[in-house]
């Protein structure tokens, strides 16, 4: 998902968000876009607000690394940086508190907004579905705001009922995996459906991050850490199946993840 405009798989969620809400009249000429990020959604309301003209204010945590920081500031956003122990929920609950100062900033509100999933369920699921043609048996992605995973199952679901789909989490509270949430411990999004996986997969951040330099040095690939996690889960769920068509979602590549200690 790296070739979208700006890098990565939330150009097609950030995109529908705004197209919905321009379409409604949430959104007008002027006004200024407020959500909360871990970095990638973030980066796409950027690009997106100075291609149409609207300003963008995020807040994000302040562990988010330098490269997504350096790229938010290019676009011109206005970042306010959270306590990075409290993670994305700190961010999340950071701009509910400006969003209710100033009722004149569209609060985009990524994870409780289904222009989110939509936008998968629009674009995601009939390419893989296309691509596969219509072979998948099992899709594998992480939960973030849950958009990816939730809109790309519930379409692939209409076309195949036996696809089964399975949610990748960190193993634990306390991870590295940035951008994913532990469901059990965070703040749930309004848009997850917690009886839409046929399963869960877990992944630990030292194996992530295992895998991002095998995918580097051995395979040519050069992903992000949550793109390495999600290979990592879907040969878990590989290691349980004799036959089938395992897809997952790398969301971006890795130049935004250069100054981490991995490559080293």
């Amino acid at each position: 998902e790296c070739f979208n405009p700006s890098g990565s798989v939330k150009d097609r969620a950030a995109l529908n968000i705004i197209r919905t809400a321009e379409e409604n009249g949430q959104l007008q000429p002027g006004m200024t876009l407020l959500d909360s990020t871990s970095g990638n959604m973030g980066i796409a309301y950027a690009m997106l607000g100075a291609a149409r003209g609207y300003r963008v204010k995020l807040t994000l945590p302040g562990n988010a690394s330098p490269e997504r920081i350096s790229i938010l500031k290019a676009y011109g956003a206005d970042l306010i940086l959270t306590d990075p122990l409290e993670g994305s929920d700190g961010a999340i609950v950071e701009a509910r508190k400006l969003a209710a100062e100033d009722p004149s900033l569209y609060y985009a509100n990524q994870y409780n907004n289904s222009a989110n999933w939509q936008a998968h369920s629009k674009s995601t699921a009939p390419e893989i579905w296309q691509q596969t043609e219509g072979n998948i048996t099992h899709f594998v992605a992480g939960l973030g705001t849950s958009g990816t995973f939730t809109g790309t199952t519930r379409r692939l679901k209409q076309l195949n009922p036996n696809i089964l789909a399975l949610a990748m989490q960190p193993d634990s509270p306390f991870h590295g995996l940035e951008g994913l949430k532990h469901m059990p411990s965070a703040l749930k999004p309004g848009i997850y459906d917690e009886h839409l996986p046929d399963d869960q997969v877990t992944v630990r951040t030292e194996a992530a991050h295992e895998m991002a330099r095998f995918l580097a040095r051995h395979e040519g690939l050069f992903v992000g850490i949550l793109a390495a996690a999600a290979v990592v889960a879907s040969l878990n769920v590989a290691q349980t199946v004799t036959n089938g068509v395992i897809v997952t979602i790398l969301p971006d590549n890795g130049f935004k993840y250069l100054s981490d200690t991995l490559w080293r």
